[in-house]
């Protein structure tokens, strides 16, 4: 049993996991536990890092087509994609819990709830990843899974996995993998906290040249404390005494190097460029020039393998020849004059329609405006005739 991993206690399914409180944690800041997956949400960057890309995925327009090229036609989203768990919170709120349960622990576990008549889900209700026990049987080598500590129906239960090795059944956790980064952070804040509440330091001393007994010195202090109280007057000390203030810089008593670097840390766990992108300094600069490529960086190097692999999931949902695609322009929004600009060469050289680009802008359609251009070479005319 490690550090920062205890064993998990057995629950009902469907149970409804507490969510801990930093004030229900240990009384000693050496003592983290993340034996939770919310645990680690303690930790601000990692926070940070999940609920960024959680709410980007989540909130992404998700269109449906079926065919390729001129023959592509959009469908209207079905049921799986509207409300995949049936309990009328949305495809927004499924996808968040989903993306929880990948970058936290690796895994996202559900039930099919539902089927079609070719009997292909259509209502998937997601398990808390701390919940299900997953490992393939040693005589056929199939999967077999227990939710809080209950046997679970192997043609019922939903998996995906992320971070995937050989031989490996689950993914790996990102929590469990970098305990140690994220608990070195956590357990920082917590003595900075600590040192403050509990007065792990002494404000001052006292001190006289001569020896003085238990009696003397508590009768001195007293006094001394008695003439500080509700006073800016200055304090007289007769002789052989001593005042000394004790000055603690705040970055020392905080741990404010420590907690920086490890807040870097924490948010590189989630991709690279991540640090850059929630602000924390590795170095490096934040210029009005590289913002937009730093967005550029998250779509890219960050958030496009989640999408890529939700387009995938839920394609494999869909009858045959239907597919999911997300749509990336919506996260790759540029300034005004880039943005016209970028329009203008699209329309000079054919590549879409004045509708089209009134769509992206949230404006109404023109008569006349679902025709390429003309014109080659001339400037399009976005106004309303």
């Amino acid at each position: 049993m490690s550090l920062f991993f205890r064993r998990r206690e057995q629950r009902a399914p469907f149970a409804e996991p507490p969510i801990p409180r930093p004030s229900e944690a240990a009384s000693t800041f050496a003592s983290i536990n993340l034996s939770r997956a919310e645990s680690s949400l303690q930790k601000v960057a990692v926070w940070a890092a999940v609920d960024l890309q959680a709410s980007l995925l989540s909130t992404l327009p998700l269109d449906v087509y079926r065919g390729e090229g001129a023959a592509r036609q959009a469908l209207p989203a079905p049921a799986l994609l509207t409300d995949p768990s049936g309990e009328g919170f949305g495809v927004e709120d499924w996808l968040y819990q989903y993306m929880m349960s990948m970058l936290l622990r690796g895994n996202a576990y559900g039930t099919v709830a539902a089927r079609d008549p070719m009997g292909l889900p259509t209502q998937v209700v997601l398990y808390h990843p701390d919940e299900v026990q997953g490992w393939r049987d040693t005589d056929d080598g199939l999967p077999r899974w227990r939710v809080s500590g209950r046997e679970a129906p192997s043609a019922q239960m939903w998996h995906r996995r992320a971070y995937s090795v050989p031989g490996r059944l689950l993914g790996l956790s990102p929590v469990a993998h970098h305990a140690l980064t994220i608990g070195l952070g956590l357990a920082a804040t917590r003595f900075g906290v600590q040192w403050f509440e509990d007065g792990a330091h002494p404000s001052g001393l006292l001190t006289n040249e001569e020896a003085l007994d238990q009696k003397q010195a508590t009768t001195a202090k007293q006094r001394f404390m008695a003439a500080l109280r509700g006073t800016r007057e200055p304090v007289v000390l007769g002789k052989g005494w001593k005042y000394q203030q004790i000055q603690i810089a705040p970055d020392e008593s905080q741990f404010l190097e420590t907690q920086q670097y490890s807040s870097a840390e924490c948010a590189r766990i989630y991709g690279p460029g991540m640090p850059e992108i929630l602000g924390y300094a590795t170095g490096g600069s934040m210029t009005y020039a590289n913002v937009e490529q730093r967005s550029l960086d998250l779509l890219t190097y960050t958030l496009d393998p989640w999408l890529t692999r939700t387009e995938r999931m839920f394609t494999a949902m869909l009858p045959e020849g239907v597919y999911v695609k997300y749509n990336r322009a919506a996260l790759a929004r540029t300034d005004l004059l880039t943005r016209y600009r970028a329009h203008a060469i699209a329309l000079r050289n054919r590549w879409t329609v004045v509708n089209e680009v009134r769509d992206i802008e949230d404006m109404g359609h023109v008569p006349w405006g679902a025709e390429p251009n003309e014109l080659a070479g001339s400037e399009p005319d976005l106004s309303e005739k």
